[in-house]
């Protein structure tokens, strides 16, 4: 096993990902120092990526919008969460946010994140 740094530089970081890489390359297996070495790194390179890279929760309206065109819905099958086709209109056009009941029933029955729709 190879000594292990702390990642905190861009260049510690792609030097982390290339021996990432070549571990991957030699499939160590499960107990092995070479399988632990790519678990240790593995979380130094995550822990780096949720510091210097972080990922925003997606945009509530976007998370729905993406929701109903996997489910092949309309803005009309969404009326019973939202109480009218105003309400819903007003939701997808960035002008009305959502209420706790239509929270409920958008994770209950879209199966959305309540993260998602709370941010």
């Amino acid at each position: 096993m190879k000594t292990v740094k702390p990642v905190r530089t861009k260049a510690e970081y792609k030097a982390a990902l290339a021996r990432i890489e070549e571990l991957i390359a030699s499939n160590p297996k499960k107990g092995t120092t070479a399988y632990d070495e790519l678990d240790i790194i593995g979380t130094l390179v995550s822990a780096y990526e949720d510091i210097n890279y972080p990922i925003d929760s997606p945009d509530p309206v976007e998370a729905v919008k993406y929701a109903m065109e996997e489910e092949g819905l309309k803005p009309k099958d969404l009326v019973a969460y939202f109480g009218s086709k105003g309400n819903v209109s007003e939701f997808l056009n960035h002008k009305r946010s959502l209420s706790i009941r239509t929270i409920k029933a958008l994770h209950d029955k879209l199966r959305l994140p309540y993260e998602v729709l709370l941010a």
